[in-house]
């Protein structure tokens, strides 16, 4: 955990993140990246230089109709001390069953994005965190370049001023291999995907493609993250953020 508490760190100093008084809705879909996410941003409250409150939000698709089995993320979330919502919707009946979309990815995620910025209001939150990694930006940046012909990322902070929320990546500098590590260590389970595109998307194509890549290209996914940094793409940014004293990490 303290190797995530650090990239987390670094990355809320280097993008303002995390304000004094902030409440933040954390979206906790049930995989590695949200779990690990929830659990360090609840440890980081130790002895980060300001003061915030979570909350944990799970949006749930009912795929088939069905409610999910989301007890596992409610008992994780009682051990931090965090209150665990979870968002009843249509979602999965809507992409899969009614739209029958053939490339439901997009979708999908726009309309689980839009019910959790809903629910972040509506629970009072000023910010929503998500737990995309440093690898998932890479992919990001590659889907945009073949698919799209375009140059572009998510962006580690986006802001929505006429809600006044923002939505926070502090896992963007972490690699996907130090969330699997830290996960691993920490007894996280995730939950197992209902999804019938698991496993079988666009991303997953990329993730291979960069995972052969790199087996010939030793650090081919460490430059071009550097490269989304230097360029100042879509917000990215070098410098390693507010100087001070390192508080330490137990």
């Amino acid at each position: 955990m303290q190797k995530i508490l650090g990239y987390l760190r670094k990355a809320c100093e280097r993008y303002d993140m995390i304000a004094d008084g902030d409440m933040i809705a954390v979206g906790v879909s049930g995989g590695k990246d949200s779990l690990v996410l929830l659990k360090a941003l609840a440890e980081y409250r130790r002895f980060a230089p300001v003061s915030y409150g979570l909350q944990a939000v799970t949006v749930d698709m009912r795929l088939g109709g069905r409610d999910t089995d989301l007890s596992y993320i409610t008992q994780l979330c009682a051990a931090l001390g965090v209150e665990h919502t979870v968002l009843p919707t249509d979602i999965g009946q809507v992409v899969f069953d009614v739209r029958k979309e053939p490339n439901p990815c997009s979708l999908c995620a726009r309309m689980r994005r839009g019910a959790l910025l809903g629910e972040t209001e509506r629970l009072g939150c000023n910010k929503l965190a998500l737990g995309h990694n440093n690898d998932d930006a890479v992919e990001t940046f590659f889907m945009n370049l073949f698919n799209e012909g375009r140059i572009g990322c998510f962006s580690p902070v986006t802001r929505y001023p006429d809600r006044g929320l923002a939505l926070i990546r502090p896992l963007v500098l972490a690699p996907e291999k130090a969330v699997i590590s830290c996960a691993r260590r920490n007894g996280i389970t995730p939950v197992k995907s209902g999804c019938p595109e698991d496993k079988h998307t666009a991303r997953e194509e990329i993730k291979a493609w960069l995972t052969e890549r790199e087996k010939s290209d030793r650090g081919f996914t460490v430059r071009i993250s550097g490269a989304l940094e230097r360029g100042e793409i879509d917000g990215w940014r070098c410098g390693s953020g507010k100087q001070g004293n390192s508080p330490k990490m137990n």
